[in-house]
């Protein structure tokens, strides 16, 4: 799995737990729900630091709660 797959699904996971849909995570981050959905595309994958962090904020979570979890941890390297 790539970094980009495993950062979509745990947006996906924390929403679920906290029972919010896309639009509403990009009105608690002040992104526009195309953002969102621009990441959860499995074609297109946008996503970059700046607005994980947005979306973290949007959740009330810290950058290092987002990424404590054993998938980022096991990711292999994604050679190009």
């Amino acid at each position: 799995m790539k970094v980009k797959d495993v950062v979509a699904n745990r947006f996906v996971d924390l929403c679920k737990e906290r029972n919010i849909r896309p639009n509403e995570l990009a009105n608690l981050s002040g992104v526009t729900p195309s953002t969102v959905y621009s990441m959860l595309d499995k074609s297109r994958r946008d996503v970059n630091i700046t607005t994980i962090k947005k979306f973290c904020d949007g959740l009330d979570i810290t950058l290092g709660e987002f990424f404590s979890t054993t998938e980022f941890d096991s990711l292999e390297q994604e050679i190009l």
